[in-house]
């Protein structure tokens, strides 16, 4: 039984757009990187604790872990290599948004896959490069509420796309999920 320790909606569009049949089991854990810690290991770091935690709470019922893989994964941004989180506030978005403007950022995601046997985790790291944006344009995107819940302050899948001319890597990384490094790790836990 495939288990997505996550609430994110657009994680679980990904999985069932790839044809995964899950449950979800949203894991409650704080989410602040160490100081000084590398975005990589941050994400890694919060995949694995999502996942493990999951795991351990279905898994009292032993007959239920022998059967059970909990998919954990975080997606952070990074510019310059520090963590630009999900933003605070109104003003913290269009600082964020500031930051991005004209620039190539970093989307990474780490994913952790838990059974009652192994913990694999990876990561997955994909450049994005932002146009200009005005403070008009800045304003009116944070109005939309979209920038509010997402690592940097928008959503690829959403307005932001318009800002947005090209991207090195995998797209839904960006979006939250890697679905082909995902299914990697799946096939490898299916075959040990």
């Amino acid at each position: 039984m495939l288990v997505l320790a996550s609430a994110s909606p657009r994680r679980r569009e990904l999985l069932a757009q790839a044809g995964f049949t899950f449950e979800v089991h949203p894991a409650h854990i704080p989410e602040d990187p160490t100081p000084n810690e590398d975005p990589i290991a941050y994400v890694v770091r919060l995949a694995r604790e999502k996942a493990q935690a999951v795991f351990d709470q279905l898994s009292a019922n032993p007959e239920t872990a022998s059967n059970l893989a909990v998919l954990g994964a975080d997606t952070t941004v990074t510019l310059d290599n520090h963590i630009l989180g999900k933003p605070e506030d109104a003003a913290d978005a269009a600082r964020m948004l500031r930051l991005l403007s004209g620039r190539t950022h970093r989307v990474i995601t780490g994913v952790a896959l838990v059974t009652a046997t192994s913990a694999e985790v990876a990561a997955e790291v994909t450049a994005v490069r932002f146009l200009t944006l005005s403070d008009e344009e800045i304003e009116a995107y944070i109005a939309t509420g979209e920038p509010m819940d997402k690592a940097g302050a928008y959503a690829i899948q959403g307005r932001a796309a318009r800002w947005i001319p090209r991207i090195e890597g995998c797209y839904f990384n960006v979006v939250g999920l890697p679905i082909a490094l995902v299914s990697t790790l799946l096939e490898t836990q299916r075959a040990m």
